[in-house]
């Protein structure tokens, strides 16, 4: 695909965008899950279940409270900050008109996603009673394209903040998928995964489209500089530490005794999946660089060649 060929999706943005047709999504007062325990290995765990199996309810909002954070800052800090340069052509690659429109699309969706997100915990926190706990003030992605963006030259930064933005949002794709899917959670939970997922569908696409333009008219030397610095990235954008190190914080919340809280570190310090082909998110990651035509590429082959299965 070359930027001539990029037809915009405006028309379906304009009938099927969740600020255009979605209803504000209310919290149920019932007894379904908030949070879907295939989510939180930690409320699963033997000791959990053997020693505080009541206190799941609050292990359950804290989880959601923090998918919510993160959801927030990867749409209003890192999502936004590439759609909005690339809308406002204020990017090193320069795109046509109609991925501009659509980048703009994705800024005003993505800022809406994180105002529902918002609302949809303010409403939690009334419904429940429970405050969070301290949030994480970053996510995965926050360190991650930093640390590669400073690894290749300044001409070559936009563009690798390109494809670092589109592995991520193919990856949180399948994520809400699996969120949408489950039926224990209450309604609203899955209204509100549903209605990110109507969106993200559309913006997987976009994300793959602009890179496959940006790939296919790109130097050699510029796929190789762009390929050596692949794995670095997967390396910090799959690691657990994050979740990790909440986890244990939320540990250190619970009223248990101390051999309890112990026995709960110990499990929750067993749960990182290995970063390899093994690691659950590497097939969206794949369908990102096939769509995207960059695994057609050997430099990218070579560079990947610890995840291929």
């Amino acid at each position: 695909m070359n930027a001539l060929d990029y037809r915009s999706f405006a028309d379906a943005w304009e009938e099927r965008a969740t600020i255009r047709t979605r209803p504000r999504r209310r919290v149920e007062n019932d007894q379904r899950l908030i949070y879907p325990l295939s989510r939180q290995p930690l409320v699963l765990s033997a000791s959990f279940q053997e020693g505080c199996a009541h206190l799941r309810d609050f292990v359950l909002v804290q989880s959601l409270y923090k998918f919510i954070n993160d959801v927030v800052i990867f749409e209003t800090e890192i999502v936004d900050r590439t759609a909005r340069r690339i809308a406002k052509d204020r990017f090193a690659v320069r795109f046509p008109f109609a991925c501009r429109y659509d980048a703009m699309t994705v800024v005003v969706d993505e800022d809406y996603h994180a105002l529902v997100a918002m609302d949809f915990l303010q409403q939690t926190i009334a419904l429940t009673g429970i405050e969070p706990i301290a949030l994480p003030g970053e996510i995965e992605l926050s360190r991650a394209i930093p640390a590669v963006l400073s690894q290749v030259p300044e001409s070559l930064r936009d563009p690798l903040e390109l494809i670092c933005v589109g592995i991520a949002e193919n990856t949180l794709t399948d994520d809400v998928a699996a969120f949408a899917r489950d039926d224990t959670v209450k309604p609203s939970v899955k209204g509100l995964m549903a209605d990110h997922l109507l969106d993200e569908g559309r913006h997987s696409s976009f994300w793959s489209r602009l890179t496959r333009i940006y790939w296919q008219a790109a130097a050699e030397h510029e796929r190789q500089a762009l390929a050596d610095v692949l794995p670095d990235f997967l390396e910090q954008y799959l690691t657990n530490d994050i979740q990790q190190a909440f986890d244990l914080s939320l540990i250190e919340a619970l009223p248990v005794a101390e051999p309890l809280r112990h026995a709960l570190r110990e499990e929750t310090l067993g749960l990182a999946y290995p970063i390899n082909h093994q690691h659950p998110l590497l097939s969206n990651i794949l369908r990102f660089f096939r769509a995207s035509s960059m695994l057609e590429s050997p430099c990218v082959q070579h560079a990947l060649r610890g995840y291929l299965p």
